[in-house]
């Protein structure tokens, strides 16, 4: 018997399908559309890190040009020297760190209580996250300053602290919802079994339910970087000092009317590129775990 030949794909679109003039066009409008999203997403970027090495007076030259006719590398050094990037550095990865591990581990025990444990009122809470979700984030922030400048009974402040930022990061009601979704998904014999050896839930949590989410806990954990990285309101709010500042309140107090275009771009390349490079190498992992659920009982 002979073999039907196996079709080729262009992900959801056949090989067959592509032979149709409608199915062609559709394909390459779509193509069309989304190279001039990604353009309008990489070509501001791109231009921060070319304009940077430009003297003054090429950046400012009209019309611009697209490749530098001069290049200086050294501003780099000048620029991280001068403006102590080390600290800001430090401080930014330090909040981000503590953001991280909130996220993970406060975020990943409400949905795994949500999940798995359900206790009695658990469907309340879980009704209450959802309707959370639907209020706008600016109508909280007053609210929110208020209890960190003074909390409510035990009367003490938590200004000048990356404290605040981390608890707010540890109540993250889309980040539940998100973990609830996947640990749905596991296989309760897991579960079944590791409370037959004698584990107790936080056990099992911490055993059997964080190895099983490690593509959860990756996308999680880049996005949550990011998001603490380019952190600007509340971070602006609660932190006063100098010393405890990060790169995005650096970036503020220290305004492009204050320094060299040039040189000012070369403050926000610096800054873009640990996030930038954390992506390009850990992108899979993000791809991977968008995939949530797959494990089906």
């Amino acid at each position: 018997m002979k073999r039907k030949p196996k079709r080729k794909e262009l992900g959801f679109i056949t090989q067959v399908e592509m032979s149709k003039p409608k199915t062609k066009l559709v394909y390459w409008f779509m193509f069309a559309i989304l190279m001039v999203i990604s353009l309008c997403m990489i070509v501001p970027a791109l231009w921060i890190l070319v304009s940077g090495f430009k003297d003054t007076e090429e950046f400012l030259r009209v019309p611009p040009t697209l490749v530098p006719q001069s290049f200086h590398p050294e501003k780099i050094k000048y620029v991280w020297e001068k403006f102590d990037y080390v600290l800001y550095f430090k401080n930014t990865f330090v909040l981000a760190a503590g953001t991280i591990l909130f996220t993970i581990v406060l975020n990943g025990l409400a949905g795994y209580v949500l999940s798995r444990l359900k206790p009695r009122g658990s469907r309340a809470v879980f009704t209450m996250i959802v309707l959370l979700m639907m209020i706008p984030g600016t109508v909280s922030m007053v609210p929110l300053y208020m209890t960190i400048c003074d909390f409510p009974y035990l009367h003490f402040s938590m200004l000048n602290s990356y404290t605040a930022l981390w608890i707010m990061a540890g109540a993250n009601c889309f980040n539940i919802l998100i973990f609830k979704s996947f640990f749905d998904s596991l296989p309760k014999a897991y579960i079944e079994a590791a409370q037959i050896d004698g584990y107790n839930n936080l056990q099992i949590f911490y055993k059997i339910i964080i190895p099983l989410s490690v593509p959860v806990i990756m996308t999680i954990s880049i996005l949550t970087f990011n998001a603490s990285w380019g952190d600007f309101l509340f971070p602006y709010l609660i932190l006063t000092d100098k010393k405890m500042y990060t790169i995005s309140i650096f970036l503020f107090r220290n305004k492009s009317g204050s320094y060299p275009i040039d040189i000012y771009m070369i403050m926000l390349t610096l800054s873009i590129l640990p996030p930038a490079i954390i992506f390009v190498f850990l992108q899979k992992h993000i791809i991977g775990g968008m995939t949530l659920g797959g494990i089906k009982e």
